[in-house]
């Protein structure tokens, strides 16, 4: 861990290895311990950070509960997420304990759609397999009727989650001429949905019976862990694909293997998992999912961005200010 000092500054920590122009603007400007090794935090290493810190800059990889942040000092005012996602931090313990919580919404928004459109399309035209054999040294020249796929102009698209990150897939789904499908707890108002050519289903089970992909866009909650389920994934089609940039929880990975292994659901691109870095070892069996290293918003510009908001969320706090991107328990 690397260290400022100035004792007129917040203390600032920061749990992971950030962009380094965010770095050095947070020394620029607090007193801040970095994590220059970028090895996650063990709890007690979590709990000892709480403890000493006036604003905790955590990520997705940060479990901050509710015995984390039973050792919070009386210092500890802020929590600054540097990502969009706020499952992994107890909200209603933070919010018990007069600690705001903040995160960096709406700049990975394009990043990680691109990556579900090119999910979508890798699946389907079996880009994985034929990179693979290709690699393998395998591939003896082209052939008509090797490694055929199929083509996604037409196809029906189901987005669970229409918020950011949902509408920007759909507008890359709608220029490959995909029919756009969503379910959402509220329906988006009828300008929105006519500018986008959408079809409402408040019925998940009944959409999903219908779709040839599913693209999941949805936030982690206890209502939409593991929302599919066992039950629900067998209400697909078995031509249809499965896209999950979300969260892994919110699918349920086992059932999702063993009915893409039967021949139930065609295949997945899955760039999240429920126990990460861990990985069901029965996706990493087959051809037909594409699995990527959580890496939606791994653009230089997206993640210097969410940086930048992280500032911007600690210096409004610290001037007494109601942060732009506070976020309250559900």
């Amino acid at each position: 861990m690397s260290q400022t000092r100035n004792k007129n500054r917040p203390k600032v920590v920061v749990t992971r290895k950030l962009p380094d122009s965010i770095e050095t603007r947070m020394a620029e400007l607090f007193n801040v311990t970095l994590n220059l090794a970028d090895t996650p935090l063990t709890q007690d290493e979590l709990k000892a950070a709480v403890a000493e810190a006036d604003v905790l800059v955590p990520t997705v990889t940060d479990t901050i509960d509710s015995d984390v942040l039973a050792a919070a000092g009386k210092k500890l005012k802020l929590i600054a997420n540097f990502g969009a996602g706020v499952d992994h931090i107890d909200l209603a313990a933070a919010h018990e304990k007069g600690i705001t919580v903040t995160n960096t919404p709406g700049v990975l928004t394009e990043d990680t759609a691109d990556l579900a459109m090119a999910l979508i399309l890798s699946v389907p035209r079996r880009l994985f397999e034929g990179e693979k054999i290709l690699r393998s040294g395998d591939w003896t020249g082209w052939t008509p009727t090797f490694l055929m796929g199929h083509r996604i102009q037409g196809k029906r698209l189901g987005i669970i989650g229409m918020g950011r990150i949902g509408r920007a897939v759909a507008r890359r789904a709608k220029a490959f001429n995909m029919s756009i499908h969503y379910h959402k707890r509220t329906r988006l108002p009828e300008q929105v949905e006519d500018e986008m050519e959408a079809t409402y289903w408040e019925d998940l089970d009944q959409m999903l019976a219908r779709m040839d992909f599913v693209s999941v866009n949805c936030p982690l909650t206890d209502e939409t862990y593991k929302l599919l389920d066992r039950n629900r994934l067998k209400k697909l089609q078995p031509h249809a694909v499965i896209i999950n940039t979300a969260r892994g929880g919110i699918v349920d990975e086992e059932a999702l293997a063993d009915l893409i292994e039967v021949g139930r659901i065609a295949g997945a691109g899955l760039d999240v998992f429920e126990e990460e870095p861990t990985i069901n070892p029965k996706l990493l069996e087959l051809d037909n999912v594409v699995l990527l290293p959580h890496m939606g918003s791994a653009t230089i510009e997206g993640r210097v961005a969410m940086g930048e908001k992280v500032l911007i969320n600690i210096r409004t706090f610290v001037d007494k200010h109601r942060p732009p991107d506070r976020v309250l328990p559900f």
